[in-house]
């Protein structure tokens, strides 16, 4: 892990993404966006999400690969079960992430967020592990981002289209450790 600002930067590795510019001029980091991703679905380990974000997965492979090969996709970060964290995009940048989105009226929020992907689907309760670095690392984008106020899923700026994180996402226990945070009640 790496230090920012004086704090511990809860990020074990940096692979690069192509999938990512520039923020718009004045657009500021206020929301996180929770994702959740497994690739093949419903495979946990390997390294084809990091292959997936980084512009490298073979569509040979696996036919699902097959059918997502041309999307460009990324995210800030990736989360995996065992709490290992990679970084993807540098959060002062933005990631493409959140698709067609809406939060708050504000659309595009892209934009304005930082997308963090667990390793995970709709059928698979997250780790501990997961949990506690999700914290640790929303703590330090805090750190770097103070207008950081407001965390949710992509269901929620993409209601009828996503539904990750899940149902298996612990909102309430998201909300009793980010008091200060502003953290939906759970799925839409």
């Amino acid at each position: 892990m790496g230090a920012v600002k004086g704090t511990v930067w809860p990020v074990d590795r940096k692979v690069a993404s192509p999938f990512c510019d520039e923020r718009p001029p004045g657009a500021e980091v206020t929301l996180a966006v929770i994702h959740a991703i497994s690739l093949p679905p419903g495979v946990f380990a390997g390294d084809a999400v990091e292959r997936f974000f980084s512009g490298r997965l073979p569509p040979a492979e696996h036919p699902f690969f097959a059918e997502i090969m041309t999307l460009r996709v990324s995210a800030h970060f990736f989360v995996r079960r065992s709490g290992e964290t990679i970084e993807f995009v540098a959060p002062e940048r933005r990631a493409w992430h959140a698709g067609v989105s809406c939060w708050r009226g504000q659309s595009r929020c892209n934009d304005f967020s930082v997308g963090i992907e667990l390793e995970g689907d709709e059928r698979t309760p997250f780790s501990v592990a997961q949990y506690a670095r999700l914290v640790a690392l929303l703590q330090a984008l805090r750190d770097r981002f103070p207008k950081l106020r407001e965390v949710v899923g992509h269901c929620h700026v993409a209601p009828g289209r996503k539904r990750d994180p899940g149902p298996y996402f612990q909102w309430d226990w998201l909300r009793r450790q980010l008091t200060d945070w502003e953290v939906p009640t759970g799925e839409v």
